[in-house]
């Protein structure tokens, strides 16, 4: 893609980062509120059976996601018109996600200024390694990589790392307002959520809030994971690495049902959203369908996404990912 091509598709796409009040107070209302309702109805079904309450659970899990949608818009600044009201509206909805506000936008943040950088991986992201680090990798790190890739691990006990342990620790290097941040954040839910398992008992407490949890986080990773994980995904050497190249051809374009897409806040749009963070998520479907050049990127449907499992190793020589299986095929390990 030419330089002036790459500035022209930037510039065609910056009118949809225009912030409407309207439509994030009525996405907030038709979030939350469901939100509320449905953990509430799951309380009083426990009284019923403890089994109405999980149910009730599963379907309050989509109204997480998209209150996680909201959360993420916030960390980029795209939700709000002022930083303040977004910061506000991010500790909030980062409380209700159990993620902490300013760590996780750091770190994400990361992630959008050096996706597709073979340099600047390991930072908000799914842990890609490359054929010639694997294959120079001590045994114990290669059996560490194999286990972390394994679905099982990667999105059925991912979701519990990742509320109980990874949003819960700051780096070493954080600055100090984020470790604050990172510890009001843990206080609190300690405090919400210990009174709630004090006032309802462990079972009834569970059996309201971990199945949304479990499938809001589950499907979150899976989002994560999919979207940069196809098999002519973009990765470069910092000397080669292009911001809009990333985002094109480094970004997934998942097409999916339209309700799905309500659901997970059109973030199937996603080289549009690392194209330009700024746009809130409610723009996405409208900057595709009218910048035209957007088309070209690669388009995942659901059922071909689920083939995107056996990916585990980014070959930078042939500039694209292959499975374990290929690996041992092609290449000797050191």
């Amino acid at each position: 893609m030419e330089k002036e091509k790459k500035k022209l598709l930037r510039k065609m796409v910056k009118p949809f980062e225009k912030t409407s009040y309207t439509k994030s107070a009525i996405q907030i209302i038709n979030t939350l509120l469901p939100l509320l309702t449905l953990l509430i109805v799951s309380g009083l079904l426990y009284e019923v059976h403890w089994s109405l309450a999980i149910v009730c659970s599963i379907f309050a899990a989509i109204f997480l996601i998209r209150t996680f949608i909201i959360f993420h818009d916030a960390c980029h600044g795209s939700y709000l018109k002022k930083q303040k009201h977004n910061d506000l509206l991010g500790n909030v909805t980062g409380f209700l996600t159990f993620f902490p506000y300013r760590k996780w936008r750091r770190e994400h943040l990361i992630h959008h200024a050096g996706s597709g950088n073979l340099e600047k991986r390991g930072i908000g992201d799914i842990w890609v390694m490359t054929v010639n680090e694997y294959k120079s990798a001590s045994t114990t790190k290669r059996y560490l990589y194999k286990m972390y890739r394994n679905p099982f691990v990667m999105f059925v006990l991912g979701p519990f790392f990742l509320v109980l342990i990874s949003n819960r620790f700051n780096s070493k290097d954080a600055k100090f307002s984020e470790k604050r941040n990172t510890w009001l954040n843990n206080i609190a839910l300690i405090i919400l959520y210990g009174g709630l398992i004090y006032l309802l008992g462990a079972g009834q407490f569970f059996a309201i809030f971990a199945p949304m949890v479990f499938i809001a986080g589950m499907i979150g990773i899976w989002l994560f994971y999919i979207q940069h994980t196809f098999e002519d995904s973009y990765f470069e050497e910092p000397s080669e690495w292009d911001y809009v190249k990333a985002a094109i051809e480094g970004s997934s374009y998942y097409k999916l049902p339209k309700l799905i897409h309500w659901i997970t806040g059109n973030i199937g749009y996603h080289h549009v959203h690392h194209l330009n963070p700024r746009i809130p998520n409610y723009a996405l479907e409208a900057t595709h369908k009218n910048v035209k050049p957007l088309h070209h990127a690669t388009s995942i449907t659901l059922i071909q996404s689920l083939s995107s499992l056996k990916f585990k190793l980014y070959d930078e020589q042939k500039k694209c990912f292959i499975t374990f299986k290929e690996f041992s095929l092609r290449y000797k390990l050191a």
